[in-house]
């Protein structure tokens, strides 16, 4: 990093107002903290059932138990930051940490991306091809697929903040945000990031495109399957099973086309912080209750653990 050492500044939003309402400081605290805990727990949850119960070892749940242990780490980076910000007024921090945490949010967001992806061909396999099903998607095919969204999500994210990072800063050390992403430090270069934004937008449109279309095609699949059954339990099954996949999706990928789908990366920074509360704060927090609520098999397991629980009582 050249011509600047030290710390950044995070102004929130909301953070000049905090001399006049201490309360209200307080308060966000506290929203922000009941949200990021819920969030943990709910996803802490799914994790421990899908690992416990028999019932639910299935390639499914491993993909789903991968998505819950990605989304906890992905809230991890941002988060408690912001708590500490809101608990001692401190707004400060130092380039190594902010870029670190650019990094580390953004190839987290881009792995459970291509981790949803791999949720639809999922879907798709075990209802539309159900007799190879058990076949392709066995133990080691699972671990490789949830390896390669990994892989593929670090070698992508981590060009365009090196890039970044051998840009020059001057000047204003304030980040237009409550996190540190890319398009705010974009925003602090004094350098020529034209290159950078361009290779930004054009992986993010790769990231998104590619795992909206492998959706698209899996569940454009899915439905001419479900419709053919000749049970209309079995269809209600097979709807309820992917319509919560669906719902997270679309949470998802309407946040962050916002955000990243542009090739200007200055552009819309102020918006951008709503957009950004959804995807980092929002959407986690529903994902929990989305995927527990509209899944039977999630809904027993919890009740058996349930009355275990009771029994040891």
């Amino acid at each position: 990093i050249h011509s600047i050492t030290g710390s950044l500044y995070l102004p929130l939003p909301f953070i000049h107002l905090m001399t006049l309402f201490y309360m209200f400081h307080k308060v966000l605290f506290l929203v922000h903290l009941l949200a990021y805990l819920a969030s943990i727990m709910g996803n802490t949850l799914i994790i421990t059932i899908t690992w416990t119960d028999h019932r639910l070892q299935t390639p499914m749940y491993f993909f789903l138990r991968s998505f819950s242990f990605f989304e906890c780490c992905f809230i991890t980076t941002v988060i408690p930051k912001l708590l500490a910000i809101f608990l001692s007024g401190r707004q400060s921090i130092s380039f190594v940490a902010c870029f670190t945490q650019a990094f580390v949010f953004l190839f987290l967001g881009t792995t459970v991306f291509f981790l949803m992806a791999v949720l639809s061909l999922d879907r798709y396999l075990a209802i539309c091809k159900p007799l190879y099903y058990s076949t392709i998607m066995n133990p080691r095919m699972c671990f490789l697929l949830v390896t390669a969204c990994l892989s593929l999500g670090f070698v992508l994210m981590v060009v365009p903040i090196i890039m970044l990072s051998q840009s020059s800063f001057c000047g204003s050390h304030v980040i237009p945000h409550f996190f540190c992403d890319f398009g705010p430090l974009i925003h602090l270069s004094c350098s020529d990031t034209r290159s950078t934004e361009m290779l930004a937008f054009i992986l993010a449109l790769f990231i998104l495109l590619t795992s909206l279309i492998i959706t698209i095609i899996a569940y454009s699949n899915i439905v001419v399957t479900v419709v053919r059954l000749p049970s209309a339990k079995e269809r209600q099954k097979a709807f309820s099973t992917c319509s919560s996949h669906l719902i997270v999706l679309s949470l998802m990928y309407g946040s962050c086309v916002f955000i990243y789908v542009k090739p200007k990366q200055t552009n819309r920074l102020d918006s951008n912080r709503e957009a950004a509360l959804v995807n980092t704060v929002v959407t986690p927090l529903l994902n929990p209750v989305i995927y527990t609520l509209r899944n039977k098999q999630v809904h027993q397991a919890l009740r058996d653990a349930l009355s275990r629980v009771r029994l040891q009582k």
